[in-house]
């Protein structure tokens, strides 16, 4: 199975995107799927996870109530939204499979997506 991310770009703090991701082969509907992002110089983060149904969802800690993570089974899709967005979030963001809900440590990832850029102007 193969995941390509899209959506990125250069937005102003204060503004909403959502991010998406595609993916090909595979039963899609069984995968458990997450956000990562990775700004310059720093490690790729976890930032949400959602189930292979759809059903449940979780976000790093410190990102709560601005992130929303769905799912659309039908179409093979992940999707991120991220509203109030603050020069902070500038990060590549990359989504990934999880092959444990529960574990979202980027080691774990089994197969990542070509990350889309999201730049953050004050």
């Amino acid at each position: 199975v193969q995941l390509q991310a899209s959506g990125g770009g250069l937005v102003q703090a204060g503004d909403s995107l959502t991010l998406s991701c595609a993916a090909s082969g595979g039963y899609f509907s069984t995968y458990h799927l997450a956000w990562f992002r990775q700004a310059p110089g720093k490690e790729r983060d976890f930032v949400a996870a959602i189930r292979g149904s759809g059903s449940t969802s979780y976000y790093a800690d410190s990102l709560q109530g601005r992130f929303t993570i769905s799912r659309d089974n039908t179409k093979k899709m992940l999707y991120l939204e991220i509203h109030s967005l603050k020069p902070e979030d500038t990060a590549i963001y990359y989504c990934g499979f999880l092959p444990n809900y529960n574990d979202n440590r980027p080691s774990t990832v089994v197969s990542w997506g070509q990350g889309t850029q999201v730049t953050v102007s004050s």
